[in-house]
């Protein structure tokens, strides 16, 4: 591909070939794609990429990919105007991101997996695999099932039973290992090593990851080719926000517009906040949570692989990192639901309930434009409204005890 120049490490700055691989061999640093952005510059433009068929594929010249071949209507999902949040917490121009609707599997993994799967697809895998917390499951399953694929995914043997439902229906071989997420991908990294299978958030995890970029692109669109002022997204192993920000950047190295400065902010669940914790330590590592303790299963990655650049992209653009416990997450999704009419799970529920604090303490001017990202369906983590909502009113069949048990509560 005369776009794509090779992998290069994002530590020592080695480059390497295009080949389904992860690490540097020389430093064992994360390899990421390298682009010629003199070759797309010529290529692109606005008026070429609103043309182009409403899915993420129409970013194409800023992935890694020739010609997709699976996922083929995932992206492109909703920017919408939250006036009703915004009036709650002070703000005139909040956005939602919502990949809550995303194609085909109801969450953002299926712009990364779109974007994997096209990879593996070209490199002439037969077999795709994964780590997961859940929505990365149910959209490698998917994506699959449309490549023809065989596909084996990997998860914590205690996740939501919705969403190993929502692998499970699509026909894959699901692997349910006791232990932490952390525990299932190192076991995925053996098996890795071992077999020529894809494994998406592994061995093609370069490719993958280029996926998440796809978010900045659609929110600059969107917004009439303008960057926010500032982005809330949620962090799992950190990659999302690190990938947000690299296409913020591209769009202004390909000049699809003119300036960014947008600050960065992150999201994490209190029970399992490795990167927002070494932020407010002031810390340039990380610690890895051992057990992670909350209900938001999806983001629960003690050992984010992508956490030290995480908190570098909140450092250049500014920013800043907080937490949210289990009862304000559940409060999250709530507001949310209430205001908005978005169903979010867990992870959104984070994003939602650290938006709030921000306001609250001031984070954002009132006239900014400020984008949160919901990242995955409510529909999916239902369960942990149990005993959280109204209770249904039972009645018998007739007007008077509808009368007498709902008009005399209005």
């Amino acid at each position: 591909m005369a776009k794509v120049l090779g992998l290069k490490c994002r530590e020592c700055g080695r480059e390497y070939p295009i080949e389904p691989m992860h690490v540097c061999e020389f430093c064992f640093g994360p390899l990421e794609v390298k682009y010629d952005y003199d070759e797309i510059k010529r290529r692109i433009s606005r008026d070429k990429i609103e043309e182009s068929p409403k899915s993420l594929w129409r970013y194409i010249d800023l992935l890694p990919v020739e010609e997709p071949k699976v996922g083929l209507s995932a992206g492109f999902t909703p920017l919408k105007r939250a006036d009703n949040l915004g009036k709650l917490l002070g703000l005139e121009n909040l956005y939602i991101k919502d990949d809550s609707v995303n194609h085909p599997t109801l969450s953002f993994k299926d712009r990364v997996v779109s974007v994997a799967l096209s990879t593996a697809v070209e490199f002439g895998f037969d077999t795709v695999a994964c780590a997961s917390t859940g929505n990365l499951a149910n959209s490698v399953a998917s994506h699959a099932s449309q490549a023809g694929l065989n596909c084996f995914v990997f998860i914590p043997a205690n996740l939501e039973s919705q969403k190993i439902y929502g692998s499970l229906v699509f026909a894959p071989t699901v692997v349910a290992v006791e232990g932490t997420y952390d525990d299932v991908n190192r076991l995925c990294s053996e098996i890795a090593s071992e077999l020529q299978w894809a494994f998406v958030n592994i061995n093609i995890r370069p490719f993958y990851a280029e996926g998440s970029k796809t978010l900045a692109f659609e929110v600059v669109e969107q917004l009439g080719w303008k960057a926010p002022d500032a982005v809330v997204a949620p962090a799992a192993s950190g990659s999302l926000i690190t990938k947000i920000w690299k296409g913020l950047k591209e769009m202004v190295k390909v000049g699809l517009i003119d300036s960014m400065n947008t600050r960065v902010y992150g999201a994490q669940a209190e029970g399992c906040s490795p990167i927002a914790t070494a932020w407010k330590e002031g810390r340039d590592f990380i610690k890895p949570v051992r057990e992670p303790k909350t209900i938001a299963k999806s983001i629960a990655i003690g050992n984010p692989a992508d956490g030290i650049y995480a908190l570098q992209v909140t450092r250049e653009g500014g920013g800043d990192w907080e937490t949210a416990t289990d009862e304000e997450i559940i409060e999250g999704i709530k507001l949310l639901a209430e205001t908005e009419g978005i169903f979010t799970e867990t992870a959104g529920g984070t994003t939602i309930a650290v938006l709030k604090k921000l306001a609250q303490k001031g984070a954002f001017r009132r006239d900014e434009i400020v984008v949160a990202y919901i990242t995955g369906n409510g529909y999916k983590t239902m369960e942990v409204l149990d005993n959280h909502l109204r209770q249904t009113v039972h009645i018998k069949p007739s007007f008077v005890d509808f009368k007498a048990k709902i008009l005399t509560r209005v």
